[in-house]
């Protein structure tokens, strides 16, 4: 592509060269005429002069006519300038003419043509989008102001597309990283922008997505339903929807918005979605605490309450029927007792911040403890604790709360056993903790019950926990000391062969 500077060069040259050609035209007509008239003045001049000087000397009127018109004849017959000599004096002049003014315009043209060559470019480039490029300013050719405006359009716009281009990254890195799963689409329902929490919460990737027809690639019906209702209501909405995925249920709480450009212009819709499952289990897992309070709470006072309204009407007067209601007033007020008694330790243990008197503790004599409590259990069962151990065993612990720990594991397992079997504990340890382990024979805990068992009064059996006195918030307390104790508690289970329950706590570091 030819440049500016090179254009206006060649009609430069070009005008220039017409106009002196036009030039040597008219000066090749004109000057032989100018020369001609101006000789014969010259010539006619000195001719009267000779004649004069003829006229003073002696000759005779005839001599001096031949002389004059031998004169007038020879200086007629001369040509003083040649037309080829003057033609070709004529191309030299012009020649020399066309050189200078094509050197003086090339002077000129560099000076002032070539900055705005310049700025034409610079111009292009930042239409092009390349803020980088810089205009070159030039004091002496009059372009400096231009050239400054332009550089300083160019730095602006260049700040601008770098602002732009860290807003874009902000916002970018935002969407990718936000928690909760994003979804945009345009007018039509084709998705313009998804964040990694949606294509991970719905297993898909980014080039099944991108640029699809929302309905096309497989979103839950749920979310195609609300997405639909807010293309026809083009009004925000929120919706909370539960999503049934490999045997599990999973809840999202789903917000979505039209987008609205300038003038009001209706570019698409937004939709937002938070995972809530883990609250939606929280709360049933309050309300289930609720009932479930009520419920341990309403059966010992309403016995209590039964029985002393019976002895207040007169059953008092029977000595056998007063110490028989009397006893079971006093079962089940000891009853009420534990339950409030481990509703108030669960309630300690689950608060943040909750310290323990942590020191050196021998693992066996947690256990020795732990067997002298439970010797009555034993005793009425007929059972046999078997304890297992090679050395003595040190860990850092709160002794009275790995003794709280001990007796509920130990009084479950003599709870869920049968007669006349043996519970085993084994004391063990690996390089970083001691390992408890006690190992009943009773009745066993079902694959899908394992995860519950140290839910709140969740019971496998329930009449049999329920007649031993226990309230169901035992392995609770469990687990959340052995977590306060930065340890681990594990279960592994067969139904009708026994159960294992794991406790690992931190060595005393020597």
């Amino acid at each position: 592509m030819k440049s500016f500077h090179y254009k206006l060069f060649r009609t430069y040259s070009i005008m220039i060269g017409l106009i002196l050609a036009c030039l040597g035209l008219v000066l090749g007509q004109l000057f032989p005429i100018y020369v001609k008239n101006s000789s014969e003045k010259v010539i006619n001049t000195k001719i009267d002069e000779v004649s004069n000087y003829i006229s003073s000397t002696g000759l005779t009127t005839d001599e001096q006519k031949d002389i004059t018109s031998m004169l007038n004849a020879s200086f007629s017959k001369s040509h003083l300038i040649e037309p080829h000599s003057l033609w070709l004096f004529l191309f030299i002049i012009l020649s020399i003419s066309f050189l200078v003014s094509l050197i003086l315009g090339t002077n000129i043209f560099k000076k002032y043509a070539q900055p705005i060559e310049h700025l034409t470019e610079t111009a292009m480039e930042l239409a092009r989008g390349n803020y980088r490029i810089r205009a070159f300013e030039d004091e002496f050719s009059g372009m400096s102001k231009l050239s400054n405006s332009i550089n300083i359009l160019a730095r602006n716009l260049h700040d601008i597309s770098v602002m732009r281009e860290t807003e874009k990254e902000r916002l970018k890195t935002l969407i990718e990283n936000m928690g909760s799963a994003l979804i945009m689409m345009d007018r039509n329902g084709y998705i313009t922008i998804v964040n990694r929490s949606f294509l991970k919460q719905l297993t898909i990737s980014f080039e099944d997505v991108d640029g699809k027809l929302f309905k096309k690639i497989g979103l839950p019906k749920q979310i195609e339903a609300f997405i639909d209702q807010l293309f026809l209501t083009e009004a925000a909405s929120r919706e909370q929807i539960s999503i049934k995925k490999n045997l599990h249920t999973y809840y999202m709480d789903a917000y979505g918005a039209p987008v609205i450009g300038e003038h009001g212009k209706w570019l698409g819709i937004v939709v937002v979605m938070h995972d809530i499952t883990e609250l939606v289990k929280l709360e049933q897992v309050r309300k289930d605490f609720v009932a479930n309070v009520s419920h341990e709470l309403k059966t010992p006072v309403t016995s209590i309450k039964g029985f002393s309204e019976t002895l207040l009407y007169g059953a008092y007067k029977n000595e056998d029927t007063l110490l028989s209601f009397l006893e079971i007033i006093h079962k089940e007020s000891n009853r009420l007792q534990m339950l409030i008694n481990d509703l108030l330790d669960l309630s300690k243990v689950e608060q943040v911040g909750y310290e323990m008197n942590l020191q050196k503790v021998n693992l066996l004599e947690v256990v020795e403890r732990s067997k002298e409590m439970t010797n009555h259990i034993v005793e009425e069962k007929n059972m046999l604790i078997e304890t297992i151990y090679e050395e003595p065993i040190y860990v850092l612990g709160d002794l009275n709360r790995l003794i709280q720990i001990t007796m509920n594991l130990l009084m479950n397992a003599l709870t869920y056993s049968p007669e006349e079997k043996t519970v085993t504990i084994s004391i063990d340890q690996n390089e970083k903790c001691g390992i408890l382990r006690i190992q009943d024979e009773g009745i066993g805990i079902a694959k899908e019950e394992i995860n519950r068992v140290f839910e709140r009064f969740y019971r496998v059996d329930r009449a049999r926990s329920r007649n031993s006195g226990g309230t169901g918030l035992g392995l609770a307390i469990v687990k959340h000391l052995v977590e306060a104790h930065h340890g681990l508690l594990e279960v592994e289970s067969e139904v009708g062969k026994g159960t294992v329950f794991t406790v690992s706590i931190p060595l005393v570091k020597r």
